[in-house]
Formats: C-alpha cells, sequence, structure tokens
C-alpha cells in the first residue's frame, strides 16, 4: 500500500502507530472502531489519544454542539463553488472552512460532497458539484487539499452511487462496470490522489456485477478497489446509522461505524472476534487507521501531525464566502445595457425569494449563521441615500406557513415528566417557532411544552403547531392535532424531523390577545440519534391576498426605474430527505415575473435556487442572473454583482433545460428497491448530446459582463502543421496527458474571467461513447481587447476507455478531436491528435 501522508518520515510514523496499537487491547480496540456519540471519536489517554470531533458540511462547519450551537458560517451551496470553475476559488474556500474548524473545534469535516448530479431531480444536487465527473473531481481534490493543509481532515463523501434520496437507506444501485470507473468513482479516485485522509461510505447498496451489498459491507468496492488498487490508507466511515450488521460490515472495509455508543459493533463485534468469524488482524487494521487520523489532525501526543495547525487568523470568512457569492454568479441573459446597474434613482425590488432570502438547502448542509444579509439591505446599502428601493413579495413560493416570529412568541417552558408522572425538571427554549427538545435526564418519557404566540392585528390568522413523535396539541385547551406514531431513527435521515406531522387551524380574532399553545410530547427514541424531540409552530398574521399581492408588485415595478424581480426555490424544494417531484418554480412566480415585465420596466431576474428549474420567460426579460443557495452574505454579493463591483464569473456546472420532458435522465425512485443507471455513462451534457436535444442553456454557459471568442488552439510548444494538426508528441508527459494552450479574446468593454473548456471527440468505433466529454479546463481574467494564451492541460485517462474485458484502461486508437469553446455546445476552436 502507498500511504498517503504526505508526510516526512512515513516508517517511523507507522512505526509508532503500530506501538500504540500493540498496547491496547481488545476490548479498546473495539470501543476505538465506534463513535463515542454523534460527533466525537473515543480518547485513550494511556496511548496519547485525545477525542477526535467531527462536523458536518459541505456549505459550512456545523460545530458538534446538538442544542445551543455556536453559529456556523453560511457558505454559497458547492454547485455555486463548482460554477467558478476555478481550483483557485475552491482552494480559497477550504482554507475558510479550516477556519471555522479550527474556531468550533473540529477536527473532521464531512465535505466534499462528491457524488454527481445524475438527474436534476435529486434531492441533495444543490450540495453536489456537477453532473460532470472531471469538474466534480477537480473541485473536490482542491478543496480536501485545502482543508487538509490547515491539518484539518476531510470526508469526501458518499461512497458510492449515492445520487438520489428516496428510499436512499435500502435501495440498491445497479451499474455496470465501466460506468462505475468512467463516471462515478472518477472524482473518488481524484480525493485519493489528493490525500484525503477519510472517506464516509453511502447508505445505500450497489450492484457492481461483481457483487451486491450494501455500501458500508462492499468488500469488493472498499477493500478490493479503495483500498486495494487505488491505495486508500484513511479511514471509511459509514454514513450515520448506515452501518447494520456486524460480520459483514467487520469484513467489507468499514472502519468506523457512526454514530456511537450503539450500532452494530460493540459487543457484538467483540463477540464476533472471539469466536473467530472476523479475525483480530482486521480490527487492527480498522484501528491502525484511526490512529493514523487522529495524528494527521493532531490528536496524538508526542506525534507531529501530518500538517501544522497553523495561523488562520488572517483569513477573512466573510469576505471569502461574499467573493464566492458573487463571483460564482452565472449570467443567463445579458440584453441591452441594463446591467451593471448605473445607480439608479429608484428599484423596485420583487419577489418571495427578495423578501425572505434563501441562503441555503434543507438536511444535514444546514448551518446556524451569525447574521444574513438580506437583499435589500445589501442593495439598500450598495445604493446608499438618494435611491429608493421598495420591496414587495409578490406572491408566496413556500409550501408551508413560515415559522412563529420570535417576536410574537415568548421563551417556552418545558416540564420533564418520568414514568407515573413524576415531575423530573422545569426547563425552557427561546422565543421562536423552532423548539428542541431534549429530556433533562433518561428518566424522562415525556414532556408538556406551554407558551403563547401573540395574535397582535385584528383578522384571521392561521397558527399551526407540529412534532416528531407522538403528541398531542392544543390551543387555548382545544384538541389541535393528536399524532399516534411513534418517531424512529429513519425520521431523521427522511427530513421529517425539520417538518413533523401536526394540524393547523384560523383563529379570527377582532382585537389584540395571546393564545396559549400547549403540546403534550412523547420523547421518542430515535435510534443512534439519540432521545430528542422537536416542536414547530408556524404562524401566518392577516396580510393581501395572492392577487393584491401581484398587483402591488406591480404597480411598484411601474413607478420604478428598474426592476430586480429575485424568485426561486426554498428549503422545503431542495433538501436531504427526500426527492424533488417538479422543477416548476412554487407558486405564482412564473406570473410575477412576467407581469413585472409587461409593464415595461426594465426587468432583471434573479434565481435564487441550488439545482435546475424551469424558466418559461428566460428569453423575455432584460437579464437573468443565477444566484445558488449564495449564504450569509447573499445580499452583499448581490448588490456588488447588480453594480459591477465583482464580474459575476460563473458558468453553469450542469445543463438548464427548456423543458422537463427534455431532460434525459429522470426517475430517482427505484422499482422493487433497485436503481438502475441504464444510461451508461451518458450523464449530464452526454446524455443531451446522445439525444440530440436543445437546453435551455447547456452546460458550461455563462456570459459575465463581457464578451469573449476562442480563436485557437495549439499543443504547447509545439507548432501545428499546416491542416491543423499535431502528432502530440512533443506535448506529452509521462502519464499519457496533453498541454494545450487555448487562445481566447475578449471582445467586450470590460475586463472578464474566461474559462477555456476542452472537450473531446473519440473516433468512432464499437464502443460507445459520449460525443463529447469534457477534458480540461481553465481559468484566466483578460483585459479589453486583449487576448491570452491559457494552458489547459488533458488528462491521459481522457483519452481512455475502461476495458470490460481485461478490467483495465485502454487507448482505442484512432484521431481524437479536441473542441475548444466557451460551453459544451461551443467549437471555437479544434485540434486533431492521433493516438
Amino acid at each position: 500500500m502507498t500511504l498517503q501522508t504526505g508526510d516526512s518520515g512515513t516508517e517511523a510514523v507507522e512505526a509508532d502507530l503500530r506501538a500504540r496499537l500493540a498496547t491496547l487491547d481488545l476490548a479498546t480496540k473495539v470501543a476505538l472502531v465506534t463513535g463515542e456519540n454523534s460527533w466525537n471519536l473515543r480518547a485513550v489517554p494511556a496511548i496519547g489519544l485525545r477525542a477526535v470531533s467531527l462536523s458536518d458540511g459541505p456549505a459550512g462547519v456545523r460545530g458538534v454542539a446538538q442544542v445551543d450551537p455556536l453559529p456556523s458560517a453560511s457558505f454559497p451551496s458547492p454547485t455555486a463553488m463548482a460554477a467558478t470553475w476555478d481550483v483557485a476559488a475552491a482552494s480559497g474556500i477550504g482554507d475558510a472552512f479550516a477556519v471555522e474548524a479550527h474556531r468550533q473545534g473540529v477536527d473532521v469535516v464531512l465535505a466534499p460532497v462528491i457524488n454527481l448530479q445524475r438527474t436534476p431531480y435529486g434531492g441533495r444536487h444543490f450540495e453536489n458539484f456537477s453532473e460532470d465527473p472531471l469538474l466534480v473531481g477537480a473541485m473536490g481534490a482542491a478543496l480536501v487539499t485545502a482543508i487538509q493543509s490547515h491539518g484539518i481532515a476531510a470526508t469526501p463523501k458518499h461512497f458510492i452511487a449515492n445520487e438520489t434520496e428516496t428510499e436512499r437507506t435500502s435501495y440498491t444501485a445497479h451499474l455496470d462496470e465501466r460506468t462505475l470507473r468512467e463516471v462515478y468513482l472518477a472524482p473518488f479516485e481524484d480525493a485519493v490522489d489528493a490525500g484525503a485522509w477519510a472517506i464516509m461510505s453511502a447508505y445505500n447498496g450497489v450492484d457492481d456485477g461483481v457483487q451486491a451489498a450494501p455500501m458500508s459491507e462492499h468488500g469488493h468496492l472498499v477493500n478490493d478497489i479503495l483500498k486495494g488498487e487505488l491505495g486508500f490508507d484513511g479511514v471509511v466511515m459509514s454514513d450515520w446509522m448506515a452501518a447494520r450488521r456486524t460480520v459483514q460490515t467487520a469484513v467489507g472495509g468499514l472502519d468506523l461505524a457512526m454514530p456511537g455508543p450503539f450500532g452494530p459493533w460493540g459487543d457484538a463485534l467483540l463477540a464476533a472476534i472471539e469466536a473467530g468469524t472476523v479475525a483480530e488482524s482486521v480490527l487492527d487494521d480498522k484501528v491502525l487507521r484511526v490512529l493514523r487520523l487522529a495524528r494527521r489532525v493532531g490528536a496524538l501526543d508526542g506525534a507531529t501531525p501530518a500538517t501544522g495547525r497553523d495561523d488562520v487568523s488572517g483569513i477573512d470568512v466573510a469576505a471569502v464566502v461574499r467573493r464566492l457569492a458573487a463571483r460564482s454568479t452565472v449570467v443567463l441573459r445579458r440584453a441591452g445595457d441594463v446591467l451593471p446597474l448605473r445607480k439608479p434613482a429608484s428599484v423596485a425590488l420583487i419577489g418571495p425569494n427578495a423578501v425572505e432570502a434563501f441562503t441555503q438547502g434543507g438536511g444535514s448542509a444546514h448551518v446556524n449563521p451569525p447574521y444574513l444579509i438580506s437583499p435589500a439591505d445589501g442593495l439598500r446599502a450598495a445604493l446608499g441615500e438618494g435611491v429608493t428601493v421598495t420591496v414587495d413579495a409578490g406572491c408566496t413560493s413556500r409550501l408551508t406557513a413560515r415559522l412563529a416570529d420570535p417576536g410574537v412568541t415568548d421563551d417556552w417552558t418545558i416540564a420533564h415528566y418520568a414514568a407515573g408522572g413524576h415531575l423530573v425538571a422545569s426547563t425552557t427554549q427561546p422565543a421562536g417557532g423552532h423548539v428542541h427538545v431534549t429530556p433533562a435526564s433518561a428518566a424522562v418519557l415525556r414532556v408538556s411544552l406551554t407558551g403563547t404566540v401573540r395574535l397582535d392585528t385584528a383578522g384571521s390568522h392561521e397558527l399551526g403547531v407540529a412534532a416528531l413523535g407522538r403528541h398531542e396539541s392544543f390551543l387555548d385547551d382545544v384538541p389541535l392535532h393528536r399524532e399516534t406514531s411513534t418517531a424512529h431513527g429513519e425520521d431523521v435521515l427522511t427530513s421529517t424531523s425539520n417538518n413533523p406531522p401536526g394540524g393547523s387551524a384560523t383563529l379570527t380574532v377582532d382585537e389584540p390577545r395571546a393564545v396559549r399553545v400547549r403540546v403534550e410530547l412523547e420523547i421518542p427514541d430515535l435510534d443512534d440519534f439519540g432521545r430528542w424531540s422537536v416542536v414547530i409552530v408556524r404562524h401566518v398574521a392577516p396580510g393581501p391576498s395572492e392577487d393584491e399581492l401581484l398587483d402591488a408588485a406591480v404597480a411598484s415595478a411601474v413607478a420604478a426605474e428598474v426592476a430586480v424581480v429575485v424568485v426561486g426555490t426554498n428549503d422545503e424544494v431542495e433538501s436531504e430527505g427526500f426527492d424533488r417531484q417538479s422543477l416548476a418554480l412554487t407558486g405564482r412566480q412564473d406570473e410575477l415575473v412576467r407581469r413585472v415585465a409587461a409593464t415595461g420596466t426594465p426587468t432583471i431576474v434573479v434565481v435564487n435556487a441550488g439545482a435546475p428549474v424551469i424558466l418559461p420567460w428566460l428569453d423575455e426579460v432584460a437579464a437573468v442572473l443565477w444566484t445558488w443557495f449564495p449564504g450569509q452574505e447573499c445580499g452583499n454579493a448581490l448588490a456588488d454583482v447588480l453594480l459591477g463591483r465583482v464580474e459575476p464569473a460563473g458558468r453553469l456546472p450542469w445543463t438548464l433545460p427548456a423543458r422537463e420532458e427534455d431532460i434525459p435522465t429522470r426517475p430517482t425512485a427505484p422499482r422493487d428497491g433497485r436503481l438502475r443507471y441504464d444510461e451508461g455513462v451518458l450523464v449530464g451534457h452526454r446524455a443531451w448530446d446522445a439525444a440530440g436535444r436543445q437546453p435551455a442553456r447547456p452546460f458550461g454557459f455563462g456570459l459575465g459582463w463581457t464578451d469573449f471568442e476562442v480563436t485557437g488552439m495549439r499543443a504547447a510548444a509545439q507548432a501545428l502543421a499546416a491542416d491543423g494538426t499535431a502528432d502530440g508528441a512533443a506535448d506529452r508527459v509521462p502519464d499519457g496527458s496533453v498541454d494545450l494552450l487555448v487562445t481566447v479574446r475578449n471582445t467586450g468593454e470590460r475586463a472578464g474571467t474566461a474559462v477555456a473548456q476542452v472537450y473531446l471527440e473519440p473516433p468512432a468505433g464499437e464502443v460507445v461513447r459520449p460525443l463529447r466529454s469534457l477534458a480540461g479546463f481553465a481559468t484566466a481574467l483578460i483585459e479589453p481587447g486583449e487576448q491570452a494564451d491559457i494552458p489547459v492541460r488533458i488528462r491521459g485517462r481522457a483519452f481512455q476507455t475502461w476495458d470490460v474485458a481485461a478490467h483495465d484502461w485502454t487507448t482505442l486508437p484512432g484521431e481524437y478531436t479536441l473542441h475548444a469553446g466557451l460551453h459544451s455546445r461551443d467549437t471555437g476552436a479544434t485540434l486533431t491528435l492521433p493516438r
């Protein structure tokens, strides 16, 4: 095995780790391969091992506290990072991740997600980088390298074929050997080459034609390929509660079962080893990997960390987040000279996502930011005094009512009861609509939560109460809802805990009054997630109707010099735990855009979404910007782009469909527990090309504030023949890679970032290959009227395909054509290379 440490003195390091391992008894070794709790590994002071802490990512570092967590910087979604097509930008975000991890006392960040966006319906699409394996691998590797350069472990996930949320804990992905190698394994191979210290296995199973098993038990993919062939020497940890069987997970390559202290190992693994069912040497390898991880993050006394925990105080996380949010913005349409704005006298800021910005998706990627800059706050601050900014929702986009505002509730009182109705304790939780309920002691079986919601205005109020698990809710002691189902850990995995069952009522009041809310709640046992619950209180005050909201927004647009309409999705649409059923914007958002545009006021539409949505009006408005889930600096970043302070240099990391029926790969729901990857290697833009369908905007598309033209391409350090061909001999490096220079001219009036994209067209043959596949890319800042030769390396692997019969990579002979352009369907320059 080739160690991925990058350490000096590797032999001495390994000898030290083995010496520590040799002092441990069997029970202690078993204890080390299961978490001590949800977010920490066990300490063993006798060998100088402190506890190692883990934290969720990948859009921030949440921290380890279940209750009252520290605020965490909210980063733009990973799709935004990939939209930069810039590995240097990914490195900067990795540095910021390390700052946050250091601040929170976190050793291991559970990021990045390097699964593919196989279909735009995937619920965690926004957490993934791209639909293309090369772009995923490049961005993921850059992030891993940067995070770990600060002594914090990165954890690429979820190994492997984890591209859907429907039945995610039980389905088996069926994919052939070639598809696995060329598409889904490729980013993990890049992560291993980057030196990843940990990898998380997926919930789902995989049938790769060799073995069909859950990924926490898949010996062929984990032991033979990941650890054996690829040489991964780090820790393979389970996704939370994914490990379920003792012997199968132990021999299948899993090293760490999370969370703890429960799970399938513990006493059961100890008994299996004593019975000889699992060899102690198998356990020793797992413990050695855990110790190796501990050493790398500086958790072992007397051992020099693999990379020093350097001073990161000079990194301004807010500035990094703000710049990424602006830079990653994709200009989908730019007609006339409406953008950048030239300090208009008045702006109508319109849209549900203008009033309530959605900066992150739902699920384990969610963090609690220290602040959030709204679009209105950011735009007003940037425009300054003298510019009128009106704000109108125009319509609603949420699927459920908003959480009760802390301003209309008091702190919640929770009485904790043990068996026989014995009162154990009384605690409080902060005002607001989300109440986390943790029992005061192990003896507590149920709680009674009470508080008030003030209905301050006359009219009809909607008031809803929901809770996770068996409960009864009351409004002024009048029964509202009774839930008889007991909650389980699966309810956390499906995100039911974020939107639990409950009831609602409409209360009409003539004058202000307070309504007493009471919830009698059984504390559920959520398996390895522990014993806790949540109570959700929702409140909608009297307000204008949908028609009135639309009319008011249109009136504001008529009166303004320019209209900025912010539409998009939210954490109810894009979330871990469930897949999307439609790509249409919710509510009357499409109608809102068209009615505002029909006023004749120049209309800029901002799409605040992590994953594709259908934009039927895309070519009917002056400008369209895609701003992703932009994180806590949302409003500032938007203002930076609108006013031309930061270039929106983003390019689409996925294909934007014009119609849902055009999407080549749509199903997310397994059939009879099986999810077939029948499209093979034709995923994403490759599938669009194969089907001959026209998207709304192709993969790699983005306009920025200037215009570019690809004028040429040549092999580096080599003159081309008169017919534009090259033998490729002088420009190859030992691994078969080819270095190119792509010439790009800035034909516009502003400096801008060009993204040179090179796509490979293989020779005709019996093997089905993509018409074009992304083979390389690079960015460069180019001044107006200037041109630049942008170096792009094409890896030798780009020319290869996986030979199923030989179980190895092969380069089929023939003429390979390289196309350099500004997106996947642009062929600005071509070059032919024989192989």
